[in-house]
């Protein structure tokens, strides 16, 4: 069992460094660094349990193992064949690899995993007459192979699946969004339950259910069945009971409500499955409601976050669609603070607002902004024509 500090690196979306490493700090890491869709920490064998529960913008918890130079494929081989296999599983363990390469000396990622099996496998074979298999679903260990130019990092994922795989997803509609990029712009956005939360064109509603979990301190991922850190030798059962219960015991109580709002009647259903799922349903109401038609109904202050569509999705032009949102908000959501998550850069300027701040992020592969605007009672533009 690993009784003393250790090193871990929590991978994240790009844009969201700073949210990710505000976490880490709030959650008690140590010697924090903070690189390129990652942050590096120090924690014991607990910590790195807490961080798979309660890390809401991290995608996975990874454990460096080693680091060497692999300027060719026999390098690489060579590298990873040196290591104590041994040391971490089994003759007839079960592994899967994953690998990430900006480097000029490698140009396939499959590649370097084949490479890597193949060390792996030699070794242990010579060692001992027998080899590990490669099992892709809930693997004994899941090896991480990040190769930077002419430097080979190995880690072990101590997650295994994505952590943004929460365990409440029911249903999708046709463009689900991830709920660590959910989860992160609402990070983003300063939300941690201080007023009412509209998502007006909610899909699915992974922003109603990500934000109601922040609102209450629920632990993102309290509901997962499986990390691979269960499958690993040092794994204390007892130990990870005890986080559970601590993570537990810091829920607390939502005073205001979150609304989510859709014109399809199929997202709306498929956003209370999932609500439902997620066991929120006190918390978060779904209605099937344009929001080009609708107002806010009363002299309160608004959280509103959303994910207009964009693509084939979009009703009409971009820039039309985007001018009636900013023309909704101004006239109608008055003492509203929105954060929008757009894809289309050049239709974006059509909003007609002004833009408190805004973050350049990716949803999939795709380049987005999350732009925040402060809808004020009493636009600058009333005010002139008064």
């Amino acid at each position: 069992m690993r009784e003393n500090n250790f090193e871990m690196v929590a991978k994240c979306l790009f844009g969201f460094e700073n949210v990710l490493e505000k976490e880490i700090r709030l959650l008690g890491g140590m010697n924090i660094k903070r690189g390129h869709r990652s942050v590096s920490f120090v924690g014991d064998l607990g910590f790195m349990y807490k961080a798979n529960l309660m890390l809401r913008s991290a995608i996975a918890v990874l454990v460096p193992i080693e680091e060497f130079r692999a300027e060719d494929e026999e390098a690489l081989y060579q590298g990873i064949k040196r290591m104590r296999w041994e040391d971490h599983i089994s003759s007839e363990a079960q592994i899967a690899i994953s690998s990430s390469v900006h480097s000029d000396h490698f140009s396939h990622s499959k590649y370097v995993v084949y490479k890597v099996k193949d060390a792996i496998v030699d070794r242990m074979r010579e060692k001992f007459g027998k080899r590990p298999s490669i099992e892709l679903k809930n693997p004994d260990l899941q090896i991480d192979i990040h190769i930077n130019q002419n430097i080979c990092h190995v880690s072990f994922n101590s997650s295994g699946e994505p952590l943004f795989k929460r365990g409440y997803r029911q249903q999708t509609g046709i463009a689900p969004l991830n709920e660590v990029l959910a989860a992160s712009c609402l990070l983003q956005s300063d939300w941690h339950g201080q007023s009412r939360f509209l998502d007006p064109m909610c899909g699915s509603g992974t922003f109603l259910i990500e934000a109601a979990m922040i609102a209450c301190n629920i632990a993102p991922n309290l509901n997962r069945e499986q990390f691979n850190f269960m499958n690993w030798p040092d794994w204390d059962a007892d130990l990870f009971g005890v986080i559970q219960n601590s993570v537990l015991k810091k829920m607390k109580d939502f005073h205001f409500h979150i609304k989510g709002y859709d014109i399809d009647p199929k997202s709306v259903e498929n956003a209370n499955a999932n609500i439902q799922s997620a066991n929120l349903e006190e918390f978060i109401s779904v209605e099937e409601q344009d929001f080009f038609s609708s107002e806010k109904d009363g002299d309160y202050h608004l959280h509103l976050v959303s994910n207009p569509p964009y693509g084939e999705r979009m009703p009409i032009p971009a820039a039309h669609f985007y001018k009636k949102i900013g023309d909704q908000l101004k006239n109608n959501y008055t003492d509203t603070d929105a954060w929008l998550l757009m894809a289309d850069q050049d239709a974006i300027k059509s909003i007609g607002l002004r833009t408190t701040s805004k973050t350049k992020v990716y949803n999939g592969s795709i380049e987005a902004r999350l732009n925040h605007y402060s809808i004020y009672a009493g636009s600058k533009k009333r005010k002139k024509q008064v």
